[in-house]
């Protein structure tokens, strides 16, 4: 009998998809510098923030503030593209203090691309991880115009996207763990 109640929670628990909430914020301005160093983001203004702590979209002319820091430059340049070692920083702060701080988890890519109108775009992407967020990613816009970058401009806009595990996910995958573990156990036993 404890083997089937035991099998019947198993089941009912083991299907259900674990849901995370997704926080964004955007940005706008600043001023981004690149190096064979690095990029770095400085005075980017923090206009709007979706999802956090359960809230919907607040919008807002300047609610904080956008920064980082790539690694070094391994492959390509400035003016054609490029990709930057991970490591670095990455902090969203707020009116209130620090919202999220962390760093790049994986390599980081610069890509040019030339628009019909023959100006020229740059797009930063990475993924970000950190106090207890993982799977975040940025996205960076900068258009250079005619000219290609030269080591520093103003940027157009930003996106971070933070996926955040709800602690009852975390609750079910640890107890469904447990459980596993102890069958496993109870088998070698016998």
């Amino acid at each position: 009998m404890k083997r089937f109640v035991l099998l019947a929670f198993l089941a009912s628990v083991l299907p259900m998809a674990a849901w995370a909430n997704e926080i964004d914020f955007a940005n706008s301005g600043g001023t981004l510098s690149g190096s064979n160093s690095g990029l770095s983001l400085t005075d980017s203004t923090l206009i709007a923030i979706n999802g956090l702590n359960g809230s919907g979209l607040i919008i807002g002319t300047n609610l904080g503030g956008v920064y980082f820091t790539t690694g070094a430059l391994t492959s390509g340049s400035l003016a054609g593209g490029a990709t930057f070692a991970a490591g670095g920083s990455f902090t969203i702060s707020g009116t209130n203090g620090v919202i999220f701080n962390g760093s790049f988890s994986s390599p980081v890519t610069w890509t040019l691309m030339t628009l019909k109108n023959g100006t020229h775009e740059y797009t930063l992407q990475g993924a970000i991880s950190g106090g207890g967020m993982n799977g975040a990613t940025i996205q960076l816009t900068l258009n250079s115009g005619k000219g290609f970058f030269s080591g520093s401009a103003v940027i157009a806009s930003g996106n971070t996207n933070v996926v955040v595990p709800e602690p009852g996910t975390l609750g079910l995958l640890g107890s469904g763990l447990v459980s596993i573990a102890g069958l496993v156990r109870r088998r070698m036993k016998t």
